[in-house]
């Protein structure tokens, strides 16, 4: 198979991309993928590391606070489409998939107008404004969440989940104990995404000592840029601090309970784990994506929602012992979680593409 595989702007996107790639990989050894990004976001430097072959496209996204300054992005989505038109001929896929970031429009744009096959994949659970432009001419798309059905057109859409699902299923685990924690005591990881947050940070120090004496371990992971502001505050021997993990997905399937952000990539993480969680939606995100991510599987008993704005030791140590303190109430979210994660998303993508360019 000849792919071109177009994403962009965050691991939301990029990790869902990647996952497609390496399924097309495993099942055609002789396939060959272009990747086309942006030139100035973080996939441009970790595709190349990675040996897949990448293309560049100067893009921007549209500003919607001030209007007047898109006249300059109309004129890039201008030219990328002609870059893209030049690439697309050059390589001539089988098919071309976007699978987010506002690079994917002008490439999926220009791809439609050559006549080449071409399929998009939605993490979040309330499509963003390019998939919505998108879906009027694609042929194929892909969600990760069944409520996102219903924003597409029927005889288009498929519910496949996130394919970056499958490749976390497949993770090793990595033991608590290998981080000083007990092996018979429950262990809640908070993290609120990999770089941190400003606001919550200082919520979440405020509330440190309030779990001191409880009968469960704490891990916060508090990112790079706001450690060092934790190690002037008093740690109770139950909770340990970090600046961040690498192998964080790896020690989720030892963990009990997550309190996090609910980016599509976190989801995504989490219902392959069937992981319970305690989710608070950021406030900045466009279209507010991660609240309405959260609100389909707080819905569905998947997890417990908190905004920022009522993110309190109260709230959260009160949701906290109402996970634990119930054991049914627990083993009814854990399952809750499960449903939403398709342990085989990557190979149902890889079956509607090869469904698609017969």
């Amino acid at each position: 198979m000849k792919a071109i595989i177009v994403a962009g702007g965050t691991g939301g996107h990029i990790y869902p991309a990647l996952a497609i790639i390496h399924k097309i990989q495993e099942k055609e050894k002789k396939s060959d993928i272009l990747f086309i990004g942006t030139t100035d976001r973080m996939e441009k430097d970790l595709i190349p590391k990675l040996g897949i072959n990448y293309v560049g496209i100067e893009m921007k996204g549209l500003n919607r606070k001030h209007l007047f300054s898109n006249f300059s992005v109309l004129k890039k989505y201008g030219k990328a489409i002609s870059k893209a038109k030049e690439i697309i001929s050059s390589f001539d896929p089988d098919i071309v998939i976007g699978v987010g970031g506002y690079i994917t429009a002008p490439v999926l744009s220009a791809a439609h107008q050559l006549k080449y096959k071409t399929m998009i994949h939605e993490q979040n659970s309330i499509p963003g404004l390019s998939n919505r432009f998108l879906s009027r001419f694609v042929d194929l798309i892909c969600v990760s969440l069944p409520g996102s059905v219903t924003y597409f057109p029927k005889k288009k859409v498929v519910y496949t989940g996130n394919p970056r699902s499958e490749e976390i299923a497949s993770i090793p685990s990595f033991s608590k104990k290998n981080l000083g924690f007990l092996a018979h005591q429950k262990l809640v990881v908070i993290v609120m995404g990999s770089l941190g947050s400003t606001t919550m940070s200082q919520k979440i120090k405020e509330m440190i000592g309030c779990f001191q004496n409880k009968n469960y371990q704490v891990l916060i992971i508090t990112g790079k840029d706001y450690y060092d502001s934790y190690l002037k505050e008093t740690i109770p021997n139950n909770v340990k601090i970090v600046p961040f993990l690498d192998n964080l997905i790896q020690l989720l399937k030892d963990t009990d309970l997550i309190v996090s952000r609910a980016g599509a990539s976190t989801i995504a993480e989490i219902t392959a784990i069937g992981l319970p969680a305690i989710l608070v939606p950021s406030p900045y995100v466009t279209h507010q994506h991660q609240y309405k991510n959260a609100k389909e599987l707080a819905d569905a008993g998947a997890c417990r929602l908190i905004t920022e704005e009522d993110f309190s030791s109260e709230r959260l140590i009160g949701e906290i012992d109402k996970l634990f303190d119930n054991h049914d109430f627990y083993l009814d979210m854990k399952k809750a979680s499960q449903k939403f994660g398709v342990l085989d998303s990557a190979s149902k993508i890889y079956a509607e593409i090869k469904k698609l360019i017969g």
